[in-house]
């Protein structure tokens, strides 16, 4: 079965459709997830809103267009500047003019909004390693807004997880307009692509964070969001699996 959706085509098997048509939303009473709010724990503060230029040739033409995603500023614990980004590749397929920017939004929407160019570092280079990295033109102080830390492990399946991004479904997401997520789901199954949890996302929220609590609670990433199907099945790239090029740029 081949699905178009989010600027690619893939071959896949109907048990594990891509995110939704932009404008899809899901039944109220079977919503899991939950809108940010300043009683939301202060960490998901670090996931924003990623816009992208793109251009498509379709039949010779060629056509401009504009990817909105998310992405999750990330540093080591305990550094007070911070200008890493992590998303997701497929965010970023077709972003081909340097000379238009993207751009990365924390907050959005808030009198507390922080927006900074983004300039692309290094990527998994397709599907099959779905994440991609980008530096700020300018760091962000991690005293203002936090800096997720990272975690080692592909992710603990003892441990739930919190998946959270700008999806662009017309009912809680408000069209990619309000950072929702689903917190106390669970890891279903581990591998190297991708590994599968019962969290809902949708389009949009490519490229955001799936995030685990240590023993302290101390808040870290696990996973950048690849792909889904906006109703209980969702897939993220361990960030253990590209640990490698995050840290050269880190450190």
């Amino acid at each position: 079965m081949l699905i178009q959706s989010m600027n690619f085509t893939l071959a896949i098997p109907p048990i594990l459709l891509f995110w939704l048509l932009p404008g899809a939303s899901g039944s109220v009473a079977d919503e899991q997830r939950l809108v940010y709010t300043e009683h939301s724990p202060r960490w998901l503060q670090s996931v924003g809103k990623l816009d992208v230029p793109g251009i498509q040739f379709e039949q010779g033409r060629r056509r401009h267009q504009r990817e909105s995603c998310s992405g999750t500023l990330v540093a080591p614990a305990g550094k007070r500047l911070a200008d890493i980004v992590v998303t997701a590749w497929h965010c970023l397929e077709f972003y081909r003019d340097l000379s238009q920017s993207i751009t990365f939004t924390l907050l959005p929407g808030s009198d507390r909004a922080i927006r900074r160019e983004a300039h692309r570092l290094a990527d998994g280079g397709g599907m099959d390693a779905d994440w991609a990295l980008l530096r700020l033109s300018r760091p962000v102080d991690t005293g203002a807004i936090p800096a997720m830390e990272l975690n080692p492990a592909p992710g603990d399946l003892r441990r739930p997880v919190t998946m959270a991004g700008f999806s662009g479904d017309n009912g809680l997401g408000q069209d990619g307009a309000l950072l929702t997520y689903h917190d106390n789901c669970r890891i279903t199954r581990q591998n190297r692509q991708g590994s599968e949890t019962d969290c809902s996302a949708y389009k949009g929220a490519s490229g955001g964070a799936v995030i685990q609590l240590t023993d302290q609670g101390r808040a870290q990433l696990t996973g950048v969001i690849s792909r889904g199907d906006s109703e209980g099945t969702s897939i993220y790239v361990p960030v253990a699996y590209f640990r490698r090029p995050l840290d050269q740029y880190l450190n």
